[in-house]
């Protein structure tokens, strides 16, 4: 169920942490992170995303990117402006937006191809004059779809036309497969440099869920209303972290590949152990660690099919509609943990989906 690596930290950046202890590395940080940290940030954005920030004042050290985008929300929220979500999405975006006085619009999604979409219809039905900020997650959590350059370009001119600050949550874009590739929304329409937030952290890239390092980067006057949120608040990550986390960027992307390619084994796995149920249909992933399940056709209401699932047959699944009503008909399965974990974990859920099936067949209901 859980949405956390159960791969081991890279050893490099572990001995980085140990080093930075033993040399005294355990003083205030800078506010604003370690200069060193931002610097190894602004490269890797240079390198990975084709994006130039400078690390003086446009990158901000966070304490993961849920610190990062509350501090975004808390900087750019006034009372009663709206926040636009597509839905469905991690359910952890909703309550800063509320504590930061917004209100939630959601975007409606739908399965197309075998994977959610948004259109630019969608986008503009959402739309209100309150509107301020267009939050993104891309590869999208939990959904595993990553918007492709035109889906971007439709989102980049949305933005520019409503007057919108995107909030670009980029936390999943070293997990892709296939053909499928990250693309930073500033990176493929120059127009938004001014009026986007990118929000990311080491937690799924480098499997650093419990050091909670993140960064942000945007234009400078974002940056600076950010860092007086922070300032007040989290004062940001430990230094000793902080230079584990330079490490972790700036070093050997080795252990960055390796790790994807475990998740792309255990992607095939979800998909091909649950491949012939009837009524159901796994969605791919194209990024993520997360599966989602298209059980419209059992006939039953998501959350009973979870339920079920967890009181009959042990296993625990999410489902679509707990990250918004276009998940209905939806459960999501996190392949983040392998192994017989994940083994044992399909088999239960093959087994327990074919059983709720019959039971079904069986009170003379039939598969829609």
């Amino acid at each position: 169920m859980r949405g956390e690596p159960d791969l081991a930290t890279p050893e490099h950046v572990v001995e980085a942490c140990t080093r930075a202890l033993k040399s005294g590395r355990t003083t205030y940080p800078d506010n604003r992170g370690e200069l060193e940290f931002r610097e190894a940030v602004a490269e890797k954005l240079h390198r990975d995303n084709g994006l130039t920030y400078h690390p003086g004042t446009e990158i901000l050290a966070t304490t993961g990117a849920t610190f990062g985008i509350y501090a975004a929300l808390a900087a750019l929220l006034n009372e009663g402006d709206e926040v636009l979500l597509p839905d469905p999405i991690y359910d952890a975006y909703q309550s800063p937006v509320r504590l930061c006085g917004g209100r939630i619009r959601p975007v409606t999604s739908k399965i197309e191809a075998l994977r959610f979409t948004i259109t630019e219809g969608a986008l503009e039905a959402a739309w209100s004059p309150a509107a301020r900020v267009l939050i993104l997650n891309t590869p999208w959590n939990p959904v595993g779809t990553v918007l492709t350059r035109a889906e971007i370009e439709i989102i980049a001119r949305f933005c520019e036309r409503r007057n919108l600050i995107l909030l670009s949550d980029e936390i999943y874009e070293a997990i892709t497969y296939g053909e499928a590739k990250h693309l930073s929304p500033p990176a493929v329409s120059h127009g938004l440099r001014e009026r986007c937030v990118l929000v990311n952290s080491l937690s799924k890239t480098y499997a650093m869920t419990g050091w909670r390092v993140g960064y942000c980067a945007g234009p400078a006057h974002l940056i600076q209303a950010m860092y007086m949120v922070l300032a007040q608040s989290s004062r940001g990550p430990a230094t000793f972290i902080q230079d584990a986390a330079a490490e972790a960027l700036a070093g050997s992307q080795k252990c960055v590949a390796e790790m994807r390619a475990e998740y792309m084994k255990r992607r095939e796995q979800v998909i091909q152990a649950l491949a012939g149920i009837p009524g159901v249909t796994v969605l791919p992933p194209e990024g993520g660690f997360f599966a989602m399940l298209d059980v419209r056709g059992v006939g039953l209401p998501s959350n009973e099919i979870r339920v079920r699932l967890m009181l009959e047959h042990d296993v625990v699944v999410v489902h679509g509609a707990a990250y918004g009503p276009a998940g209905e008909g939806t459960l999501r399965v996190s392949f983040a943990s392998g192994g017989e974990k994940l083994a044992s974990g399909l088999a239960a859920l093959r087994e327990g989906l074919k059983q709720i099936i019959s039971s079904m067949q069986n009170s003379g209901n039939k598969l829609a």
